[in-house]
């Protein structure tokens, strides 16, 4: 039997995705010390890494329960956060293709790393290896350093200290920037800073990241628009080489 060898693209693919779910993973100790710390038990502090996982969703809710917020209030401020992980679906859902079962898991694992790996990918195999060996190793590391951190607890000090929150979003910044080469994405990048950072001091957490994307939205729509017939024909007909891929 003849074994094939992967591309250097799925290669490249699954290199990124190990590191980005290495980086993301470990601050699960932060999250478990955190939410123990907050009182809530090990087997709550699990469940929600279990069934919740996203990391955004889940330090809004401890951070809710640590301020002495009501459980409703801590719900909907975890659920308006984890909002944007819909938007997350209608751009990742073409290149998976998943049916069934694994359509749900795939649900389950589409976060902001698994769907930046994904779509920073130059083909769809590429996207689809990249999306799967970051999701599920993200969802793997998380619930094992969320344990460990639930487990130690105090005895871990400020996770901070140990430069864990930096290396998630440093992994993560490391994604999307090559994705920033074009005018339009610099632009997009821009006005969604700028929108989330005015925001933030007024509104809810998770209303600053809905109107970011949101704004991003409308500049791209306003990006296609300007670019005319051929460009936009032009992009449709590399969509449908995608899709037959």
């Amino acid at each position: 039997m003849t074994r094939t060898t992967p591309s250097p693209a799925v290669r490249a693919a699954t290199r990124q995705g190990v590191s980005v779910a290495v980086a993301t993973g470990l601050y699960g100790v932060s999250f478990g010390a955190l939410s123990v710390a907050a009182g809530i038990g090990v087997l709550p502090t699990m469940v929600l890494s279990l069934l919740m996982f996203s990391g955004g969703s889940q330090f809004a809710l401890v951070g809710v329960v640590a301020a002495g917020g009501s459980p409703l209030a801590a719900v909907a401020t975890s659920a308006l956060l984890g909002a944007r992980n819909t938007l997350y679906g209608t751009v990742v859902s073409p290149l998976l293709g998943a049916r069934g079962p694994l359509r749900l898991a795939a649900a389950h694992v589409t976060i902001d790393e698994s769907t930046a790996v994904g779509v920073a990918q130059p083909d769809r195999q590429a996207a689809r290896v990249g999306f799967w060996t970051t999701g599920i190793g993200v969802f793997v590391l998380w619930n094992l350093f969320t344990l460990a951190g639930a487990l130690a607890g105090d005895a871990l000090g400020d996770p901070r200290r140990w430069g864990l929150d930096a290396a998630a979003a440093a992994a993560f910044l490391g994604l999307v920037w090559p994705r920033l080469a074009p005018r339009t994405a610099q632009v997009a990048a821009a006005v969604a800073v700028v929108v989330s950072a005015a925001l933030i001091p007024v509104v809810p957490p998770g209303v600053p990241v809905l109107a970011a994307a949101a704004s991003a939205i409308v500049v791209g729509l306003w990006a296609g628009r300007r670019a005319g017939p051929g460009e936009a024909t032009r992009v449709r007909q590399v969509l449908t080489r995608e899709g037959e891929a």
